[in-house]
C-alpha cells in the first residue's frame, strides 16, 4: 500500500462536463484554448463552442467536455442552464484584477447556491503572468473563502499565455468529479466521514481472512493485488507500517496492520490529495459515488405479481441468527442499542433508525432487541424493501445472492384457491376510526403497557412480532390512520399486499362502530371489484368500558350477513386480548374463509350464476336440437333407401 499507481475506475461517470464561468475578461476563453490548442491566438472569440478533450488526455480515461459561457446579462438564462448541467464548475478570476476576486464571494459563489448547483467548484486565478509580485499568496487569499464556501474543491493559479499549470486546472476539475472529496472527507473536522469509515471497515474485515483483527503481510499483499493489480515489495510493506507506527502506535501490532492503521492510511492519502487511491479501493469492492454498494450488486432478480411477497430464506435466517450471537457480547439474549449499532457498523448507516422500522419490534426494559425482535425487523424490511434487506445482509457479510437469501411467496389468489397459505410472514392491515384503539392494539402486540393519554397516529405505522402457533409465524400489523383509508383504496392494487384486514372499533361508542362498518364495506367492495379479496375480522376494543348494546347487536348481524366471524372483544387496558393475534394468523392461513360479501357483490354473484345457468340451458337445448336433427336425417336416409 505504498505509492499506488494502478489505474482506477470511475464506476459512476462515463463523461465529465465542466462549465467555465466568471466575469468577462478574466480569461475563460483563453484558458480553454490553451488546453485544447496549447497556444492562445492574438484575437479571441467571445464564447467558444463546446470543446472536448481526447479520452486518453488524463490517466482516468474519462472523456472531458468543456463548456465556455458568457457573463453578459442577455446570456444569463443560458449561463444558468449550463451551470445546472455541470458536473463541476471552473470559476475564474483575473490575478491582475483584484475586483474579479471579490466578485467570487459577492456574486458567483452565492449565485451557484441560489441556482442549487451542488457540484465541486474549482477556483482558477488566470493571467498569473500579469500578477504583481507584491500580492499576497493564493493560500492567504483563498483560505477564508474556502472556509465559508465548502463547495470549493481546490484553488489554482495559471497562465494561458505562458502555458503555466493549464493541464492541471482541468485535471483537478475532472478529478473532483471522478474522485470527489465530499463523500469521503470532512474538511471542517479534517477526518473521514462516517459512511467512508463504515465502508473501509467492511473492506478491512473482508480482507482479514483469518479474523485476527489485523492485516498480515500476506493479506496486505492480496489486498494490494486485488485493488491495484500489482504486489507490494517487502520493503514497501515495512515502509507502510513504519509511517503508521510513527503517527499512531495502535495502528500496527505484532500481527500486522490494525483497522485503526488502515483508516489512518486512507485519511493520509486524502489529506495529500490522493483521493484516487481510496476511491479505487472502494470501487473494487463494489461501492458507488454515494459509498453504497452498486445497484447491480444488490438487485432483486425475480419479478413478482402485486399479491406476492418476499421473505427471508432459511439460509438467510440462519446467517442472521449467527450475527445475533456474534454481537450479543454480554450473552444476555438481547442486542442493546450499542451492540445493534455495532451490527450495522459496516453498513452505510443503520437501516432501522427511522420509520417504519424504528420502534417496530418488542424491546427489553433497557431497549434491547431479542432474537425474535431482531428477526421480526428483518422480516419487515424484507417485506417492504427486499433490495434494502439484501444490501444490508451483504453489508453484514452475507456472501450469497438474492436467490439464496430471499424467497418469493405464492400469489394470494392461488392461496385462496388452494384454501391454504404457505407464508411465514403475515401482513395485517389495521383499519378503524380515530380513538378506536388501533395504536393500543399494536402496542399490546409489542408488549408495551397501556397508555392512558391519547396520542393520535398521523402516518402509517408498523409492528412486527413472532406469534407462536403450530409453527413460528411473523405477524406484521400495519396501522392505517382514518384519513388515509380513502387514498389507500384509490389504488386498484392497494389490498394486494394484505393477508388479513382487521377493523377496530370502540365498543362503547356507537359512532365508532358505524365508521368501522363503513370502512369494512369499503374494503370489501374494493376487494370484490379489484379481485384482491382479503379475509376480514372485527375487533371490539375497550371491552372494559360499558358496551353500547345497539352497536353489539348490529356488529353481530353485519358479521352474519357478510359471512365473517363474530366480533372479537378485547381490552388492551386490562391486557385481555382474547387470542386476537392467533385468530389473525388463523384467518391468514385459511384465506378462503372470512372473506366478507357485500350486497352488491352477492347480487353480482347471483347474476353471474343466473347467466351461467342460462348459457348452460341454451347449450343443452342446442345440443338436443342438433341430436334431433341428426336423428331425423338418418331416418330420412333410411326411408329413402327402402323406397
Amino acid at each position: 500500500m505504498a505509492n499506488y499507481s494502478g489505474k482506477s475506475s470511475s464506476a459512476e461517470k462515463t463523461e465529465v462536463r465542466l462549465v467555465v464561468a466568471g466575469d468577462q475578461g478574466t480569461g475563460k476563453t483563453s484558458l480553454i484554448l490553451a488546453i485544447h490548442n496549447e497556444a492562445v491566438p492574438q484575437q479571441v472569440v467571445p464564447v467558444l463552442p463546446i470543446t472536448r478533450l481526447p479520452d486518453d488526455f488524463y490517466p482516468d480515461r474519462v472523456p472531458v467536455t468543456i463548456v465556455d459561457t458568457s457573463s453578459s446579462l442577455e446570456h444569463r438564462n443560458k449561463l444558468a442552464q449550463e451551470l445546472k448541467l455541470a458536473d463541476a464548475v471552473v470559476l475564474t478570476y483575473a490575478c491582475d484584477q483584484p475586483e474579479t476576486l471579490d466578485r467570487l464571494t459577492t456574486f458567483w459563489l452565492p449565485e451557484l447556491r441560489k441556482l442549487e448547483v451542488k457540484v465541486p467548484v474549482i477556483v482558477v486565478g488566470c493571467k498569473l503572468d500579469a500578477r504583481e509580485d507584491s500580492q499576497v499568496s493564493l493560500e492567504q487569499v483563498m483560505s477564508p473563502i474556502m472556509q465559508k464556501f465548502r463547495e470549493i474543491e481546490t484553488c489554482i493559479e495559471c497562465s494561458a499565455r505562458n502555458m503555466i499549470q493549464i493541464p492541471e486546472v482541468f485535471y483537478y476539475a475532472q478529478k473532483a468529479v471522478v474522485h470527489p472529496t465530499g463523500p469521503l472527507f470532512d474538511q471542517e473536522t479534517q477526518s473521514l466521514k462516517p459512511r467512508c469509515v463504515r465502508a473501509l471497515k467492511r473492506i478491512f474485515i473482508i480482507c482479514d481472512q483469518d479474523r485476527d483483527g489485523t492485516l498480515s503481510d500476506a493479506e496486505l499483499n492480496e489486498f494490494q493485488v486485488k485493488c491495484f493489480n500489482a504486489p507490494l515489495q517487502p520493503s514497501e510493506i515495512v515502509g507502510v507500517k513504519k509511517v503508521v507506527q510513527e503517527k499512531m502506535s495502535e495502528g500496527v501490532s505484532d500481527r500486522g496492520l490494525t483497522l485503526t492503521g488502515f483508516l489512518f492510511l486512507h485519511a493520509l492519502f486524502i489529506e495529500k490529495g490522493r483521493l484516487e487511491t481510496t476511491w479505487t479501493v472502494l470501487r473494487k469492492f463494489g461501492y458507488d459515488n454515494e459509498i453504497k454498494l452498486r445497484d447491480d450488486l444488490v438487485s432483486v432478480s425475480f419479478k413478482r405479481a402485486p399479491d406476492q411477497s418476499v421473505e427471508l430464506t432459511a439460509e438467510a435466517i440462519e446467517f442472521l441468527k449467527g450475527i445475533f450471537c456474534l454481537f450479543d457480547l454480554d450473552a444476555d439474549g438481547a442486542l442493546r442499542p450499542a451492540e445493534l449499532d455495532d451490527v450495522f457498523s459496516t453498513a452505510p448507516e443503520s437501516p432501522w433508525n427511522e420509520a417504519p422500522y424504528k420502534d417496530a419490534a418488542e424491546t427489553t426494559v433497557v431497549g434491547g432487541l431479542s432474537l425474535d425482535g431482531f428477526l421480526s425487523k428483518w422480516s419487515l424490511m424484507t417485506l417492504l424493501e427486499p433490495a434494502k434487506s439484501l444490501a444490508n445482509l451483504i453489508y453484514l457479510g452475507y456472501t450469497g445472492d438474492s436467490a439464496s437469501a430471499l424467497r418469493l411467496t405464492r400469489r394470494r389468489k392461488f392461496d385462496r384457491k388452494k384454501q391454504q397459505s404457505e407464508r411465514n410472514v403475515i401482513q395485517c392491515f389495521v383499519f378503524g376510526p380515530t380513538k378506536a384503539g388501533k395504536s393500543a392494539l399494536l402496542n399490546s402486540f409489542l408488549g408495551r403497557p397501556f397508555a392512558e393519554n391519547y396520542a393520535p397516529t398521523t402516518t402509517q405505522r408498523f409492528a412486527a412480532n413472532v406469534v407462536e402457533q403450530v409453527g413460528r409465524t411473523t405477524l406484521i400489523l400495519r396501522e392505517i390512520p382514518e384519513d388515509e383509508v380513502k387514498p389507500l383504496l384509490s389504488s386498484k392494487e392497494s389490498l394486494s399486499a394484505c393477508d388479513v384486514a382487521v377493523f377496530v372499533h370502540d365498543s362503547s361508542d356507537e359512532l365508532s362502530w358505524k365508521r368501522a362498518k363503513e370502512m369494512l364495506i369499503d374494503v370489501a367492495s374494493h376487494g370484490e371489484a379489484s379481485g384482491f379479496e382479503v379475509p376480514c375480522l372485527i375487533v371490539a376494543a375497550k371491552e372494559d368500558l360499558d358496551s353500547y348494546p345497539t352497536a353489539i347487536q348490529d356488529s353481530v348481524r353485519v358479521c352474519r350477513d357478510m359471512g365473517i366471524e363474530a366480533p372479537i372483544p378485547v381490552s388492551n387496558k386490562m391486557a385481555d386480548l382474547n387470542n386476537v393475534f392467533s385468530k389473525i394468523i388463523n384467518a391468514a392461513e385459511r384465506p378462503h374463509l372470512s372473506i366478507p360479501e357485500t350486497e352488491a357483490g352477492r347480487s353480482r354473484k347471483q347474476y353471474r350464476h343466473l347467466v351461467n345457468r342460462s348459457l348452460m340451458f341454451v347449450s343443452v337445448g342446442a345440443a338436443v336440437t342438433i341430436v334431433g336433427l341428426a336423428a331425423y336425417r338418418v331416418y330420412a336416409a333410411r326411408k329413402s333407401s327402402s323406397n
